[in-house]
């Protein structure tokens, strides 16, 4: 008991305790009287659950004791008991610190409008395990045991605590948040409806030739999109937000993207026409830049390459590559290295134009004003050329960095401590002594606050908190340099707030190898061993602007060898998908659609809260003529609304979106079904702002967009406002979608599933009488998830819930179901870290 545990303290039993331990392990050489040893460890261990009693712990010396004598242990599996109650009783009696940061708000910082201020953000979705069950010290039951850790689903256990019993709540209510006559502006953002199809009739031979040509393409992979339509540059329209139905205008000039194909095996080369044309264009879209922001003097460049590396000089200057020497500062200051790399770029990367991806990243509008771009995102990459199996957690890896950890604390002599990377002191953001990693995350998505070298080959790394906010770590994303060959580098993220990680069942971060990509093998790839995520020491403090005392961090920790010496590597938290990215995406889909079959409208849904417009697709089927049965067909097909990245660090959300877009305008038999049946309305990213400014989950209000469908505010999270006034104005003219779907990542579930809303499954779960005559529902919520269960093979009916929370009431999936009368109202989850069943089933590596 507590009273018997400071009463033993008070005596001065504790020190005894550790002595009679000692002496019992250095005796008990056969390990014939483990239980024992464990029962003086487990008294030892109720003792510390008091602060006197962790405070007399330290005092004796209790930490350096436990450690030493538990090393003759980690050998024997025999002794794990004696190990993994040791592990216990030093995490908990380990000192607890603050994050060695002068704040744990976020290094950005971005003035709201009008007379909001931001504030601390306050307990959301993610926020009920800080609810005071975390004292300062940790609970007996954790996962640090080196159990199975098999119970992974975390949520799953608290999925039932606030379910809405309320009936009045759960029925749908057609309600609006704003004046009616508001409702007006958005019959612009559907111009489908009052199209007269003028084009159909004067179609010019041109187009003729272009349909037959495209229509014996259709031999091509289904997701490929057959090309060459000659069309003005998307980027015109784009800038001039025209209301006018795209199509190809004989006033312009053509412009031909190059052609892509990853079916093609022979390489190929860039036309040097289309070299020219790029560029002209690319000109003109920083001119456009310039005249909206006068204030933005720098373009972005591309980061530097190690010049002065021997296979840089190898590669770019074979014949006097002595005589070449790096830049002065380091960085491009001439056009002719950015020249050579894309005579070099084999344009084999599907859907990637590095100079559509410049162009459209000199448009972007970030809180540091980026000057950078990040090697991966303007080069591309390919899909790794296999499936990789998930990583097999290693027996005790756990245990033994927890051991690290507390060497750490008693063994000082080997620890350096320095600075080598601060987004809070630029000054410090280069090494200090020559060996060092060097670190940099200033670049459109990058995510990495501080790095601190712990030892020549560990590095504790921070990142950053979203935009006016204090929590929320999760995504990173930064680059580093200046590596040795071979050697296994440890980096230690200290500062994730999850209670748990798919990193713990075998998911790996992924790696981007400049030279790897330089030599032609451009690809994201999974990285990492010994591989593990678990609580540590730090926790909150409100001195440093936490506002949360006592809560706790964890740590993830990887080790990796890169592949080569003195290369540039980029590490990620999961495969980054940028804003410019899926603008230039957008860009090239357009360009090569094909126009007579696929009816693409591409506006702004809003500018968001920093300045970047929100992109609104309309996809749907060209009508087969102007005849009025056809014309009729066309305007009334029903809606799907479609929406992703509602939340930054969920950039697989992004993957999926780009995968649907890809496959929506192609010349698959299915996708031409589809657009014939339906209209799509899609938002390809609804936090563009979090996106670009390596945001883990929220907005630059500092709030969790998908938490505020309930009553937007139009100026601090517009593109909730407007995409929730576009449904709203569906609805009133009696074209609610079909189908709603909101497009997540999920961090700790595998596959792919769905969560939708139903009101008798939500009853019966919570345990209510449900009077079925008094309460009927159309059970057809079921029926695309049971679709997608036959043809999808990522997709998991098992997983998929339909049950409605009080917590969730606030999110688009509710709040459409609810306000909008959508019965089909899904948010799709995806996974960070694979699938356990089916075809895309990866068995764990034995080695």
């Amino acid at each position: 008991s507590e009273s018997n545990s400071r009463r033993a303290v008070n005596r001065g039993y504790l020190g005894g305790l550790l002595r009679l331990y000692q002496d019992w392990h250095q005796n008990d050489v056969s390990n014939n009287y483990i239980h024992i040893r464990r029962g003086l460890l487990l008294c030892l261990k109720h003792i510390t659950n008091s602060q006197l009693g962790r405070e007399t712990f330290l005092g004796s010396r209790g930490m350096e004791i436990l450690f030493t004598t538990v090393q003759d242990c980690l050998s024997c599996k025999n002794l794990d008991p004696i190990v993994n109650t040791v592990i216990q009783i030093l995490r908990k009696c380990y000192p607890k610190e603050s994050l060695p940061v002068a704040t744990v708000r976020s290094s950005y910082f971005f003035p709201l409008p009008g007379n909001a201020k931001a504030e601390p953000p306050c307990e959301g979705s993610e926020g009920k395990w800080l609810k005071g069950e975390f004292s300062d010290y940790e609970s007996d039951g954790e996962e640090e045991a080196e159990k199975d850790l098999d119970n992974e689903d975390v949520e799953s256990k608290e999925e039932d605590y606030d379910l809405e019993t309320d009936v009045n709540k759960l029925r749908s209510r057609s309600v609006l948040d704003r004046p009616e006559e508001e409702l007006g502006q958005y019959e612009a953002m559907c111009p489908e409806l009052s199209h007269n199809f003028q084009e159909l009739e004067s179609e010019s031979e041109e187009e003729k030739r272009l349909e037959d040509r495209t229509e014996s393409l259709l031999s091509t992979p289904s997701h490929f999109i057959p090309s060459a339509t000659s069309l003005k540059h998307p980027n015109y329209r784009w800038r001039n937000q025209s209301v006018i139905e795209m199509g190809p205008d004989p006033q312009k000039k053509d412009f031909k993207v190059p052609l892509q194909s990853w079916t093609k095996k022979e390489k190929c080369r860039w036309d040097p026409i289309n070299d020219k044309r790029d560029i002209v264009e690319a000109a003109q879209d920083v001119d456009s830049c310039e005249e909206e922001d006068p204030a933005r003097s720098h373009a972005p460049t591309l980061r530097p390459l190690p010049k002065g590396a021997a296979w840089y000089k190898k590669m770019f200057y074979p014949e006097c590559e002595a005589s070449i020497n790096p830049s002065p500062g380091g960085r491009l200051e001439s056009s002719d290295t950015v020249t050579n790399l894309l005579e070099k770029h084999q344009g084999d990367i599907p859907f990637h134009s590095p100079r559509f991806y410049v162009a459209r990243a000199k448009c972007v509008k970030s809180i540091p004003d980026y000057k950078d771009l990040a090697f991966p995102d303007f080069w591309g990459h390919q899909p790794p050329p296999y499936s990789k199996p998930m990583l097999e957690r290693k027996y005790g890896v756990q245990r033994d960095k927890v051991l690290d950890d507390v060497r750490r604390l008693i063994q000082p002599g080997d620890v350096i401590g320095r600075t080598v990377f601060d987004l809070d002191e630029p000054s410090l953001s280069s090494p200090g002594a020559p060996g060092c990693l060097t670190f940099f995350s200033k670049f459109e998505s990058g995510n990495l606050r501080k790095a601190i070298q712990v030892r020549e080959f560990e590095y504790d790394l921070i990142m950053n908190v979203d935009v006016n906010s204090n929590q929320h770590h999760q995504w990173f994303y930064f680059e580093v340099r200046d590596m040795k060959l071979a050697l296994p580098y440890r980096f230690n993220v200290i500062n994730c707030e999850k209670l748990n990680s798919q990193f713990n069942y075998g998911m790996q971060l992924v790696m981007y190898s400049v030279k790897e990509a330089l030599q032609g093998r451009p690809r994201w790839l999974r990285a990492g061993h010994d591989i593990c995520y678990y609580k540590n020491h730090y926790r909150y403090s409100a001195a440093a602007g936490g506002g949360m005392r006592g809560k706790c961090y964890y740590t993830l920790t990887f080790s990796i060898k890169f592949p080569h010496k003195d290369d540039v590597c980029y590490l990620a938290y999961h495969y980054p998908y940028t804003y410019s990215t899926m603008m230039s995406h957008l860009d090239i889909l357009e360009q090569n659609r094909n126009p007579k079959k696929v009816y693409w409208r591409q506006q702004t849904l809003c500018q968001t809260l920093g300045g970047n417009p929100c992109p609104l697709l309309t996809i749907t089927a060209m009508p087969d003529s102007k005849k009025r049965d056809d014309l009729e067909q066309f305007y009334n097909r029903p809606y799907v609304f479609l929406m992703a990245r509602v939340h930054p660090g969920e950039s697989n959300a992004s993957w999926v979106m780009k995968g649907t877009l890809e496959f929506l305008v192609s010349s698959d038999p299915i996708a031409d079904l589809l657009r014939k049946c339906f209209i799509f309305k899609i938002v390809p990213m609804l936090n563009p702002d979090g996106v670009i400014n390596g945001n883990h989950r929220c907005s630059l209000s500092g709030d969790d967009l998908n938490r505020q469908w309930l009553t937007p505010n139009s100026q601090l999270h517009p593109t909730i406002y407007h995409a929730k006034g576009l449904l709203y104005y569906l609805r009133s003219i009696g074209r609610a979608p079909l189908v709603f779907c909101d497009y997540h990542g999920h961090s700790q579930k595998k596959n792919v599933f769905v969560y939708g809303c139903s009101i008798k499954e939500t009853l019966w779960q919570a345990g209510c009488v449900v009077d079925t005559a008094v309460i009927t529902e159309d059970v057809g919520y079921r029926t695309l998830p049971k679709i997608l269960d036959e043809v999808a093979p990522a997709f998991v009916m098992n997983s998929c819930s339909f049950l409605v929370e009080k917590s969730r009431e606030s999110t688009a999936r509710v709040v459409v179901w609810k306000e909008m009368g959508v019965l089909r109202s899904y948010t799709m989850e995806s996974t960070y870290g694979g699938c356990s069943h089916g075809l895309y089933k990866v068995s764990k590596s034995f080695k």
